[in-house]
């Protein structure tokens, strides 16, 4: 068996105009923030392909630590493309899944912050209740509250 060259996922991006309203929605979620800049400079668009940029980036982490989300707001160079109200089946990045322990709960909360449920809150197999959320700026978020011990893979 050979071995894997990735040794974990460090994070997943998501870019908006309001840095403190996505920050606050997930605050409201349960994640952290471990940290904000500005990053700027030739240097990072030779990483991006974007040339000379200026970006504000929060860095979010989920209560075990594992798993960040970096949430990025450009000054320059400007946006070029929205793809924030496509449908759960458009190509491309679609939507980050998190585990919650109580989705009412859940749900109850992030309404302060204007997050809309996309369809119904759905009972699979009595292992999990999901939904799909349309938070700030439209960006589409999965929950999943788990109902027994037996984890399943969906």
């Amino acid at each position: 068996m050979a071995k894997s060259k990735v040794t974990r996922m460090d994070n997943v991006g998501i870019v908006v105009e309001s840095l403190d309203n996505a920050i606050a929605f997930f605050e409201e979620l349960g994640l952290t923030l471990e940290g904000r800049a500005t990053i700027e400079g030739e240097w990072a668009g030779r990483v991006t392909g974007l040339g000379n940029q200026n970006v504000e980036i929060a860095m979010m982490v989920t209560p075990d630590g594992h798993s960040r989300l970096e949430i990025s707001k450009f000054n320059s160079p400007a946006v070029i493309a929205d793809h924030r109200t496509a449908p759960v089946n458009a190509l491309g990045y679609l939507r980050v899944m998190f585990a919650v322990e109580d989705l009412d709960e859940t749900l109850a909360g992030l309404k302060k912050h204007k997050a809309e449920l996309v369809g119904d809150v759905v009972n699979y197999q009595d292992l999990y209740r999901l939904c799909y959320i349309r938070g700030p700026e439209g960006i589409l978020i999965g929950l999943a509250e788990q109902l027994t011990s037996k984890r399943s893979t969906l």
